[in-house]
C-alpha cells in the first residue's frame, strides 16, 4: 500500500461477539442494511437499537374502526409503527395528524412515514404534547376529527438510549425529559424536591409501597447518573429477594420520570379535552403501561358515558395476546380502552 493510500479503519472490536453499548450496535442502527440481523433481534424477543415495536396493533386498529377517508390524530407519535398501520387503513384520501413533544425522535418518525410515500397532504407531524390537541386542531380549522389515537408508554428509542437517562440498565446522565430542552432534568428535580413532596410522588405515581423510607433517604440529594440513583434506591431498602428489588427501582424510576415530565398533569388535560375533538361517532383509543394512567383514563370514560358526552366503551381492558407477550415483553403491561363520541 502505497504511502498516499489511506489505510481503511480497523473495525471496531468488542470484549464478546456482539456490541453491548446502545451507541456501538451499528447493524441495529442500520435496518436497511442490515435487515437479517434486526429480524434476529425481534425473533429473540428483543427490540432492535434505537427502534420500537409497536404494541397491540391489530387490538388498536380494529378499535378505532378505521376506514378509507377519515381524518384522525396520533397524539404520541413516537416512532410511527402505528402510524404507518392507521395510515394504510385511511388511505387513499385520509389524513393523519402526528403529535410527539420528544425533538429528537419526531424527525426521525417523520422520515420514515415521508419514505413510506406519505406526503404533506397524508400525514403532518407537529411538535407537542398530547395535552395541547385542542390549539393543534384550531391552528388548522379542524373543528373535530374521526378518530384519536395514543399510546402513553415510554418508547423504546428513549428507554434504551443510557444518554436520555431514563432507565439504570445502563448507566447514563440521570435527565429523563422528553424534550431535554425544557425543564428541569430528574438529577435537578431530585435534589430540589422535598421527602414529603417525594413519598407523594412515589404513592402517586408508582404506588411504591416503600415510599415514606426511600424518600427520606433520597430528596434534596444530588445523583450523577442513573447508575449513582439506582445504588441509592437499592441501599434505601432492605430486600432480599433481587427480582423483587429490581422493581422497586423501577418503580423510582418511573414515578421520577412521571413527575419530571408532569405526565399526569397533561393526561389530565387531554382526558379533558378528547370529547370535544370528536365528531359525533368518532373514537378514542388508549393506551395505559401502569395502573395510575389506566385509573385516570377508565374513570374519565365511564364519567363521559354516565354524562352522556360518550355513547359507548369498552367492556374492561383489552390486553395483549400471550403469542406478543413472548415476541415483546414490554406489550405484558400494556391495557388498551376505547371509547364512541355520543
Amino acid at each position: 500500500m502505497s504511502e498516499k493510500t489511506p489505510r481503511p479503519p480497523r473495525r471496531k472490536r468488542y470484549s464478546g461477539k456482539n456490541p453491548q453499548r446502545f451507541e456501538d450496535k451499528y447493524k441495529e442502527h442500520n435496518a436497511d442494511r442490515y435487515g437479517e440481523t434486526v429480524a434476529k433481534v425481534i425473533a429473540s424477543g428483543k427490540t432492535p437499537a434505537g427502534t420500537h415495536l409497536p404494541i397491540m396493533v391489530a387490538e388498536c386498529l380494529d378499535a378505532l374502526h378505521l376506514s378509507p377517508g377519515m381524518i384522525g390524530v396520533d397524539t404520541t407519535l413516537g416512532y410511527g409503527g402505528h402510524a404507518l398501520r392507521i395510515l394504510e387503513k385511511i388511505a387513499p384520501v385520509g389524513k393523519l395528524i402526528g403529535l410527539d413533544v420528544d425533538p429528537l425522535e419526531l424527525p426521525k418518525a417523520e422520515a420514515r412515514i415521508r419514505a413510506a410515500g406519505y406526503g404533506e397532504d397524508r400525514f403532518e407531524a407537529v411538535k407537542s404534547n398530547y395535552a395541547g390537541i385542542t390549539k393543534v386542531l384550531t391552528s388548522r380549522g379542524i373543528p373535530e376529527v374521526d378518530f384519536i389515537f395514543a399510546d402513553l408508554g415510554c418508547s423504546s428509542m428513549q428507554l434504551d438510549d443510557p444518554s436520555r437517562g431514563f432507565s439504570f440498565k445502563t448507566t447514563g446522565p440521570l435527565d429523563m425529559r422528553m424534550n431535554p430542552a425544557r425543564g428541569l432534568s430528574a438529577a435537578d428535580w431530585l435534589e430540589k424536591i422535598s421527602a414529603e413532596k417525594l413519598e407523594v410522588a412515589l404513592h402517586v405515581n408508582a404506588d411504591e409501597p416503600r415510599a415514606e423510607s426511600i424518600a427520606k433517604a433520597l430528596a434534596g440529594r444530588s445523583f450523577g447518573n442513573t447508575g449513582a440513583f439506582a445504588k441509592a434506591i437499592r441501599e434505601s431498602v432492605r430486600i432480599n429477594d433481587q427480582g423483587e428489588m429490581d422493581l422497586t427501582v423501577r418503580r423510582v424510576f418511573q414515578a421520577v420520570r412521571i413527575a419530571v415530565n408532569e405526565e399526569f398533569v397533561a393526561l389530565d388535560t387531554f382526558l379533558r379535552a378528547l370529547p370535544n375533538c370528536l365528531k359525533s361517532g368518532g373514537r378514542a383509543v388508549i393506551l395505559t403501561f401502569h395502573s395510575g394512567e389506566d385509573r385516570r383514563v377508565k374513570h374519565a370514560m365511564r364519567d363521559g358515558v354516565r354524562t352522556g358526552v360518550y355513547s359507548e366503551m369498552c367492556d374492561g381492558i383489552i390486553v395483549a395476546t400471550p403469542e406478543e407477550h413472548r415476541g415483546n415483553p414490554r406489550s405484558s403491561s400494556a391495557k388498551l380502552r376505547w371509547v364512541m363520541k355520543a
